[in-house]
């Protein structure tokens, strides 16, 4: 039955032979040991290379990740008018997006098709079960696309029932008894707060893990987090191992976080009843030198935008060189998980797309904010309709075929 999770990868004595050694620097790291931030970043930079992902399931045995956009007038497969869940901030139209084409590009993986996503398949197939996106506001902005794809297959008259809580909202389909929800937790891992003070974590997950208990299918995704500072960052300490720290390298963060997160998946996923999936980095466009953009002497981000990157234009193992790195540490946490993850890998693909981000046409901003694109231009969410689709797509394919 294709609902059920494929066997584990295996790895190599070697990978476990660096993992251990990356497991013990990060337990006895200290914020002023710079020798070891240096050979941590070498490791991941310089002896994990990595390109887009291929996997593969019972039905489709191409790389669902590598292809190109095509422009196809039958999308997108629902308009913003008709879904009233979608937020202010991704709600592109609303809010005065004068362009369409964005909303026409269909993924066509390299050899094979994708097929036509199917809300009544998913809703007759999926029946009595639970679906949950957890992490950040890109988790968001994927759930809100799912429930609006799946919502225009069916008749107005299909009734509906969302509560909406912090941090869990939870949207039904009640004829078929499908429950589709999302859990923010930006960082996966738990935030306390003491005395006043946010405190990140990295050890501790039991306060978000608890509402991820008995959940059939698991969609995770983190990234943009790890890297905020100044007035953007979600914690004022760091707790490893009982120590709290001001600050520490980023991606050493992000490794511990992460494999906190692998060690309660392998703990608590029954794997005869649960599918586990993580979202890759979902890539920003704040930077047109990083596509060779011929807009880079008006802009500095992805403000005018409206067509796709032509070809593969990044250098670093395929993938932008922001995201590379994360991918790295994603990459050597998930070969060391016993329960099978199905990595959604959307980070190349997403890549490309720099014309589908809100930009100013979010509800967001302020008029005076919109009057300055260069400074408030969202280029890390994504317009709905718009990309996230083809993310649900590609998640629909990997589920149920």
């Amino acid at each position: 039955m294709a609902f059920l999770p494929s066997s584990s990868p295996s790895y190599s004595v070697t990978k476990l032979f660096l993992y251990t050694i990356l497991t013990l620097s990060l337990h006895y790291f200290r914020p002023n040991s710079a020798v070891l931030l240096v050979k941590l970043r070498h490791h991941f930079r310089n002896h994990h290379k990595l390109s887009p992902v291929i996997q593969t399931n019972q039905t489709y045995s191409c790389n669902l990740f590598v292809g190109s956009w095509v422009f196809d007038d039958s999308y997108p497969i629902y308009q913003a008018s008709h879904c009233p869940f979608i937020d202010p901030e991704f709600n592109c139209k609303l809010y005065g997006r004068p362009d369409s084409n964005y909303l026409k590009y269909r993924w066509k993986p390299a050899a094979c098709d994708l097929p036509r996503f199917n809300g009544v398949e998913f809703l007759q197939r999926m029946r009595e079960r639970t679906v949950m996106f957890v992490g950040d506001s890109l988790g968001r902005n994927q759930w809100e696309s799912l429930i609006c794809m799946i919502s225009s297959s069916l008749p107005r008259s299909s009734p509906t029932n969302i509560i909406k809580r912090d941090p869990l909202t939870t949207f039904k389909f009640l004829e078929y008894g499908v429950t589709i929800s999302y859990y923010k937790a930006t960082y996966l891992v738990d935030i306390d707060i003491v005395e006043g003070k946010r405190i990140l974590k990295l050890d501790e997950i039991s306060g978000n893990g608890n509402a991820w208990q008995g959940v059939d299918v698991l969609i995770f995704n983190t990234g943009h987090w790890w890297t905020h500072k100044g007035s953007l960052q979600g914690w004022d300490y760091m707790e490893s191992g009982g120590i709290l720290y001001k600050d520490m390298d980023r991606l050493t963060a992000l490794n511990q976080g992460l494999t906190t997160w692998a060690r309660w998946v392998d703990t608590n996923v029954d794997i005869t009843r649960t599918r586990v999936f993580f979202q890759s980095i979902s890539p920003t466009h704040s930077n047109p030198a990083e596509w060779g953009s011929v807009s880079m002497a008006t802009t500095k981000n992805c403000y005018g935008e409206t067509t796709p990157v032509s070809g593969m234009v990044y250098n670093t193992d395929g993938y932008p060189a922001d995201d590379a790195d994360q991918m790295r540490v994603l990459d050597t946490v998930l070969k060391e998980t016993s329960v099978p993850v199905y990595l959604l890998d959307i980070t190349m693909l997403s890549a490309m797309r720099k014309d589908a981000h809100p930009s100013i046409y979010s509800g967001d901003l302020t008029a005076q904010q919109r009057a300055n694109p260069q400074r408030s231009a969202d280029c890390s969410h994504w317009c709905l309709p718009g990309l996230p689709d083809t993310w649900n797509q590609l998640f629909y394919t990997a589920l149920l075929y």
